[in-house]
């Protein structure tokens, strides 16, 4: 266990210092792109969402009532 949180460390570590001096990658990545990543992970959440509502077959019991009865009261 200890193995694994002294590298857990290092990597933050190493996460924060190039956050402080700047990463490597362009500055405006976001800008560049942002909107299309996420207009394209919609359409693929909406996707696959859609296939699992239509295409599997699952019964999704959304609510019980009025399906459910008590059962009749048995006189001894």
């Amino acid at each position: 266990m200890y193995r694994f949180t002294k590298a857990a460390v290092n990597i933050s570590g190493q996460a924060m210092r190039q956050v402080r001096h700047g990463s490597n990658l362009p500055q405006n990545f976001h800008s560049k792109y942002g909107a299309g990543v996420l207009v394209s992970g919609a359409i693929f959440c909406t996707a696959v969402w859609g296939y699992v509502l239509t295409s599997t077959g699952i019964t999704w019991n959304l609510s019980p009532v009025g399906k459910l009865q008590p059962k009749p009261w048995r006189e001894e």
